[in-house]
């Protein structure tokens, strides 16, 4: 569907389209979940959406994404159906990963969306594999990896970046620096707060974006991939951003002044949008409608898909435990234990 506005409608359309999919989407899972109809630990993306559009839009079908466990926007982005997402919301079979990872674990190989990763920092050595095997076979292709201003202090950031650059893997490291890893602020963790700069050290192209203007978020991903398609090696974005709303659905947000809040919130990324594409006649009140109820229509199928998608059937729990295949010679493989009776 990305793909069709895009070419339908033009850039800026389709980036408005791609954040207000994403800011609805999760508006109506917060009523879900409040209704117990999705369980378990959510966090939400609003106020991030022009991290997830603006870089999503600079990557191919070919493309790789590897994402954090805040990753419903950048599924959406990537294509991956709002029905499997939300049936996985829901704890469904038909979900993209059956219904087995929930909210922190979208997962759809055909759409080369690689997680949702729970571990902060976990998906970065995950991306650096899939970019080392497109080298390897010579595939022109971007890996893109999204993870937090937490994820730095983990020593997968230290070494994932230090083998890209060593190696000139082609990955795009997006930082969604939303200033706060969980209820830690970035400036009582970090001796030094300017994230692109650290990642300069380790001769990787950096600079910080503004990730409350997707525009500008589009045009530096944009440039990044075609450097890194070039055969530039690694690139870094950090993308100085603000989540709304608190760390996960279970966190009372008492860390964070209220009137810091209320700041980010006047840079609204769709508002900021819709002003400037108001203001250039692209787009009138009528035409936002339109797109209104076009993602309605689309967030309510979902929700009936997931609705009335089947549960797992409890014979098969113990699925995916071990690998289904036998190995040649009938020999079971390294670890591998009988399944109790």
């Amino acid at each position: 569907m990305a793909v069709k506005h895009r070419a339908r409608e033009g850039a800026s359309r389709d980036l408005l389209y791609q954040m207000l999919r994403i800011r609805r989407f999760e508006e109506r899972c917060v009523e879900l979940y409040s209704g117990a109809k999705i369980r378990g630990f959510m966090h939400l993306y609003i106020g991030e959406e022009a991290v997830a559009a603006g870089v999503c839009h600079a990557l191919t079908p070919d493309d790789a994404v590897v994402s954090t466990y805040r990753e419903h926007g950048h599924a959406l982005v990537r294509d991956v159906p709002a029905t499997a997402i939300m049936a996985e919301m829901y704890g469904k079979a038909a979900g993209c990963s059956r219904g087995r990872g929930g909210s922190m674990h979208i997962f759809d190989a055909p759409h080369r969306f690689y997680g949702g990763n729970a571990i902060v920092g976990g998906g970065l050595p995950l991306a650096v594999g899939l970019a080392l095997a497109d080298k390897f076979q010579g595939r022109n292709r971007v890996t893109a990896c999204f993870f937090g201003d937490g994820a730095v202090a983990e020593g997968e950031f230290h070494e994932c970046l230090n083998l890209a650059a060593l190696w000139r893997l082609p990955v795009l490291f997006a930082c969604e620096n939303n200033l706060y890893a969980m209820g830690t602020a970035l400036a009582r963790s970090h001796a030094e707060t300017d994230l692109a700069l650290r990642a300069a050290s380790y001769d990787v192209v950096a600079w910080p974006v503004d990730g409350m203007d997707v525009s500008a978020v589009a045009d530096s991903a944009s440039r990044a991939a075609e450097s890194i398609r070039a055969g530039a090696g690694p690139h870094f974005l950090e993308l100085r951003t603000y989540r709304f709303r608190a760390h996960s659905m279970y966190d009372p947000d008492r860390y964070r002044d209220k009137a810091e809040i209320e700041q980010w919130k006047k840079r609204d990324p769709i508002n900021a949008l819709i002003t400037r594409m108001k203001a250039a006649q692209e787009i009138d009140d009528d035409g936002l409608s339109i797109l209104e109820k076009e993602i309605s229509a689309e967030i309510d199928k979902a929700i009936a898909f997931a609705e009335q998608a089947p549960v797992e059937p409890v014979e098969d729990l113990a699925r995916f435990v071990y690998s289904d295949t036998p190995r040649a010679g009938g020999t079971r493989p390294m670890g591998a234990v009988e399944a109790a009776p």
